[in-house]
C-alpha cells in the first residue's frame, strides 16, 4: 500500500530557448510504463523533425520509486535525462513523466550547457504544473475469464484504479492498484462477476 504522496493534477507543455536552441518541456501523470510509452510515442509524433527527445520519470512514492528510468536520447551521457530526473526527485513529486524535446538551434551547449538546459527546461515545466494528493493505492491481484476483461477495465476507469499488469493464459490475470476508498465496491464487483482476487502485503 502506498501513502499519500503528490502527483502532477494534468499534463502540460512548456517551451525554453538556450543559444537559438528550442526546449519543449511536456510533463505527465503516469502509473505504468505502458503509459510513458504512450507519452513518448505521442511526443515524437508531435515532433518528428526534433534533435532530441529526452526523458525521466519516477513511478510511486517520492524517495522511495518503486520505479525510475532516464534516457538521453543521443546527447552526451548524462547531459539531458539525469538532470531532468534530478529536478523530479527536487521536486517531491510521485507518478510523474517529464518529456525534453529539442531543436537543435545550430550552437553547442557543451556538456555543462546542456545540464542546465535540459534542468532548466524540465524546472519550468514542473514549476508550473498543478499537484494534486495521489491517494493510497492497494494492489490487487485478480483472476478472470477473458469475457470479463472489458468490464473490468470499465470499472477500472470509473473507480480511478490503474492497471499494472495484464497476462493471458487460460484466463486472463490483471494486477490492479485500486484507491482504498474503493476496495469495498471492487468486493461487490468481484463477487457479483464470481472473481477471484487478492490483496498484496
Amino acid at each position: 500500500m502506498s501513502s499519500n504522496y503528490p502527483v502532477p493534477a494534468g499534463n502540460l507543455e512548456r517551451q525554453t530557448e538556450v543559444r537559438k536552441s528550442r526546449f519543449v518541456a511536456r510533463v505527465a501523470p503516469v502509473a505504468s510504463r505502458e503509459e510513458v510509452r504512450r507519452w513518448l510515442k505521442q511526443a515524437r509524433a508531435d515532433h518528428p523533425d526534433a534533435r532530441h527527445i529526452c526523458w525521466a520519470y519516477q513511478i510511486g512514492c517520492p524517495g522511495a520509486a518503486a520505479e525510475a528510468a532516464m534516457n538521453d536520447d543521443g546527447e552526451p551521457s548524462g547531459t539531458a535525462g539525469k538532470p531532468i530526473l534530478g529536478v523530479i526527485q527536487h521536486k517531491d513529486m510521485g507518478d510523474v513523466l517529464v518529456i525534453v524535446i529539442r531543436y537543435f538551434g545550430g550552437i553547442k551547449l557543451g556538456a555543462g550547457g546542456l545540464v542546465r538546459a535540459y534542468a532548466g527546461a524540465a524546472e519550468a515545466v514542473l514549476s508550473a504544473v498543478d499537484r494534486v494528493v495521489q491517494p493510497s493505492l492497494v494492489r490487487v491481484n485478480l483472476q478472470l475469464p477473458f469475457a470479463l476483461e472489458q468490464p473490468l477495465r470499465h470499472w477500472a476507469n470509473l473507480h480511478g484504479a490503474v492497471l499494472v499488469s495484464v497476462d493471458y493464459k487460460t484466463g486472463v490475470g490483471i494486477g490492479l492498484d485500486v484507491p482504498e476508498e474503493h476496495l469495498d465496491q471492487l468486493t461487490g464487483f468481484c463477487g457479483a462477476h464470481g472473481m477471484d482476487y487478492s490483496l498484496e502485503e
